[in-house]
């Protein structure tokens, strides 16, 4: 009787450890150009440590207190750097991933807590092992020859990282990427121009390494497409946000989406409290640069052709504290191109059509920029620009506009004075003191 008593306590023990363990819910997978992303979706907070084992190469990854309830796909998960994944049983309560790669790599693991619609999740990333392999500069940046104008189009988050969702369903990622690809052919299809694109699947890239790409390919100018959400259905219209040089941003919504979008860092994985002061140090440099000025100039060119495809949130260039936008020698801005928590707009979001006049905004607004402003050894700085003069012109005003000087100006033109007749033409040269 006794030794059946004890029995009954040790099962009843049993089941509640078995009842205790974690579940690994679901495997997920984003693979990326240079990195691959292995997301285990969980029921609670687990401990776990990782190694890698060469011939063959391979990483494990023990979780302590943990069982395998999802299924695995194995075709659909052997992609990217991994050839394939196995588990299986470690002791009487642990499990043991293994993961069979095609060469070996950087593995970092981490967990994250439960936010948005996300539970707990154990995130492991595989990079590439050579750090001194780059992406190889085509010749967009010969110095020998006019170049292209080069933009850097940003589709907002990706992979693991959905953005805002819609009350239909529909997921900002996939949405911001299809507008972007839109933009992208809209631009390469101008022989004066070349578009990068930042994001070109469904993976997650952390925003200061969005920045970095744009540095590399030495972008004229980088644009961040989002189409957020806000805490009140009724909110709608397209806006277009630069950088804040003060504490504040310019509206209550501003700070919001802000927030919401740098946020995604916390979603994907990556923690920049480390880089405040760093922030800060680009932060000046961009002041200090007037790359916030000409942001400025070239988001509300595409403010104006937003307007003609449909209501504006506001009519001016907002200002906030998106960590996206501080690149130190871009002129950089973000689209958001329309409230996809507004079930009006999200029906339009999800229009091929519509995604094409949004696409052609962005591209309309950003050749008039560049028209008027050309970046120095471009093919476009090689076109000549004109002027034709209208009622309230002054040549001051002219040469402030297109920053050159006022001298130079009446040198180009053979002017002896300042009177200026409407209906002329200017000649307006891009450089000259």
């Amino acid at each position: 009787m006794r030794f059946s008593v004890i029995l009954t306590v040790l099962l009843a023990c049993a089941s509640l450890t078995v009842q205790a363990a974690v579940q690994v819910q679901s495997v997920r997978m984003w693979p990326a150009p240079d990195n691959t992303r292995l997301v285990l979706d969980l029921s609670g907070p687990v401990e776990h440590s990782l190694f890698t084992l060469k011939n063959p190469d391979r990483i494990v990854i023990d979780v302590k207190n943990t069982r395998m309830l999802a299924s695995l796909d194995e075709k659909a998960l052997a992609q990217g750097f991994l050839k394939g994944i196995r588990f299986g049983r470690r002791g009487a309560n642990d499990l043991r991933i293994v993961l069979d790669l095609k060469k070996m790599v950087r593995p970092k693991s981490f967990l994250l807590r439960p936010q948005r619609e996300y539970g707990y999740r154990l995130v492991v990333d595989l990079q590439e092992a050579d750090d001194e392999k780059r992406p190889v500069l085509s010749d967009i940046q010969r110095p020998d020859q006019a170049r292209p104008v080069v933009v850097a189009i940003d589709a907002g988050h990706g992979g693991d990282d959905p953005g805002a969702i819609g009350r239909h369903g529909t997921k900002e990622k996939n949405v911001v990427l299809s507008i972007a690809k839109k933009l992208k052919a809209l631009v390469d299809r101008d022989p004066t121009m070349k578009a990068v694109m930042i994001r070109k699947g469904d993976y997650y890239i952390p925003l200061r390494k969005r920045v970095d790409i744009a540095r590399h390919y030495r972008a004229d100018l980088f644009v961040s497409i989002h189409a957020d959400a806000f805490k009140r259905p009724q909110a709608r219209g397209s806006s277009v946000y630069v950088l804040s040089d003060r504490r504040n941003a310019s509206s209550d919504v501003a700070q919001f989406l802000a927030e919401s979008e740098n946020s995604s860092d916390l979603i994907g994985g990556v923690s920049l409290d480390d880089k405040d002061d760093l922030l800060k140090m680009v932060l000046v440099d961009m002041v200090k640069n007037n790359t916030i000025e000409d942001s400025h100039r070239v988001a509300r060119d595409i403010l104006q052709r937003l307007g003609h495809v449909g209501r504006l949130h506001k009519r001016h260039v907002e200002q906030a504290g998106f960590r996206v936008l501080k690149a130190p020698d871009i002129p950089s801005l973000l689209v958001e191109t329309a409230f996809i928590s507004n079930p009006q707009e999200e029906r339009k979001l999800k229009n091929s059509r519509h995604q094409q006049q949004l696409a052609r905004a962005i591209f309309n607004g950003t050749k008039s920029y560049f028209d008027k402003y050309p970046p120095k050894g471009t093919l476009l700085a090689l076109k000549p620009r004109q002027h034709e003069i209208t009622r309230g012109d002054t040549l001051s005003g002219i040469a402030n506009q297109y920053q050159v000087s006022v001298q130079y100006l009446r040198k180009v033109n053979g002017l002896r004075g300042d009177n200026l007749q409407i209906g002329n033409t200017l000649n307006i040269p891009y450089s000259g003191s």
